[in-house]
């Protein structure tokens, strides 16, 4: 009789159930590593948003040199398919590894400026934009290596979890970012700063090593006879979610929520904490917050609950009450009612992206996932027109009055779209709401 089973460290009996929860993904060695390796990254982003995204509207008084800061944090979205090619070819692991490499040096350059006197807005951009050439990738990144060997029944559970690691770094490195600041300066910040992204490159290398030892070389990185350019690669993965209804929709929304929902949730806060609510710095810290912890609660709740779920609805209508929420949440005048509604704005957002992202991987194949991925992150570059679109518009208008029209904007997008592909991200029965 053979012993396999029983000599294998990861073989498990046949009778027992698969686990569900929200601690379930940890029993895989390389999430184990890949979580605070996310979760650090995450912080070292958003406490260099907080600091720098203030510094330039202090030092400029200016919401239009803002704006432009705030986008160029995205202006690599134009090339994050590519990033999602090069993942396919030589490894998920190996590309963020490099990407996180890349913003400690941004960081550590950043430091020295501090460090010499030498630093000003222009330098700050400078800076920015070399920061967004890469990081617009990271997310669908890190997405794809936990794909890699995460089961598919954990899969939306995984993305809950990984996803806390952002929020929990929008509400802690918020206030944890102002208050360096405030108490130590921004030269004492910034070595905070690099060392969370030199702690977030050592603990990817590591987990990628667990990941290659439990489960080997993935098949779609195997040698393969014919060697493609990756500009084919590319198009391969652009023809497969034109031709993949499911993909085209979910695309489609990520498209109109970048465009409306992000910029008001991230980068437009520091204009509510400046010109609506009368606040500083701090205020600008408690809004940010307030948007992360509820972000954070909806993640850890959609994981808890995925095998229930029914990811392509659940997407559809967290994006809508989403935007419902920033509608409301920009008719207020006062912390005292924006910040339990922006707490609300990210509950809905995360019910929306949780599902949106396990849904994705859950019916992609696994040949394309570092490609999907990197074209999903590509739908981040309408932040750049939204945030554009929404400077004159405060100029002209007023917060309150932009603010609504963009999220009535969205909300009608997302319901066309849902009604256009119906059958694909509504019905019971399709493939994309199978538990």
């Amino acid at each position: 009789m053979s012993t396999t089973a029983e000599t294998s460290p990861s073989a498990k009996p046949a009778s027992e159930p698969p686990r569900h929860g929200m601690l379930a993904p940890f029993a895989e060695p390389g999430f184990r590593y890949q979580w605070p390796a996310d979760l650090a990254t995450s912080l070292a982003f958003d406490m260099e948003m907080i600091i720098l995204a203030w510094y330039v509207l202090v030092e400029t008084k200016s919401v239009t040199m803002l704006t432009i800061f705030a986008s160029l944090q995205y202006v690599g979205t134009l090339i994050a398919p590519m990033f999602g090619v090069m993942g396919d070819r030589v490894g998920h692991r190996n590309v963020l590894a490099a990407m996180r490499s890349v913003y400690t040096g941004c960081a550590l350059t950043l430091l020295v400026l501090v460090y010499s006197g030498m630093i000003t807005p222009y330098y700050v951009i400078a800076v920015a934009a070399v920061m967004g050439l890469v990081r617009p990738s990271d997310v669908g990144m890190r997405a794809a290596l936990m794909s890699d060997t995460m089961p598919k029944h954990l899969l939306v559970s995984a993305m809950g979890m990984q996803r806390s690691t952002q929020d929990m770094a929008k509400c802690a490195g918020a206030l944890f970012g102002a208050g360096l600041v405030a108490w130590l300066g921004m030269g004492p910040a910034y070595c905070v700063v690099v060392a969370f992204y030199a702690f977030a490159v050592a603990f990817t290398l590591k987990g990628g090593r667990v990941r290659a030892a439990a489960v080997g070389k993935p098949a779609e990185r195997a040698p393969r006879a014919d060697v493609t350019s990756p500009w084919r690669d590319l198009k391969e993965g652009m023809i497969y979610v034109w031709r993949t209804p499911f993909l085209l929709a979910t695309m489609s929304m990520a498209l109109v929520l970048n465009f409306t929902a992000f910029p008001l949730m991230n980068s437009l806060m520091p204009i509510v904490a400046k010109e609506v609510y009368h606040t500083g710095q701090t205020g600008l810290s408690h809004l940010a917050a307030a948007g992360a912890f509820g972000a954070m609660m909806g993640s850890l709740f959609m994981g808890r609950i995925a095998h229930r779920l029914r990811p392509a609805r659940m997407m559809t209508i967290g994006g809508i009450l989403w935007l419902a929420a920033e509608m409301v949440f920009a008719q207020t005048t006062s912390p005292a009612w924006g910040i339990p509604l922006i707490m609300l704005a990210g509950i809905a957002q995360a019910s929306a992206l949780v599902p949106m992202l396990g849904a994705l991987l859950k019916n992609t194949d696994p040949a394309f996932r570092g490609r999907i991925m990197g074209i999903r992150m590509l739908a981040i570059y309408t932040n750049i027109p939204g945030l554009l679109i929404a400077g004159p518009m405060v100029a002209n208008f007023g917060y309150a009055t932009m603010a609504t029209c963009l999220s009535a904007f969205g909300i009608v997008a997302l319901a066309l779209i849902a009604f256009r592909w119906r059958k694909t991200i509504w019905s019971k029965d399709a493939v994309a709401n199978s538990r």
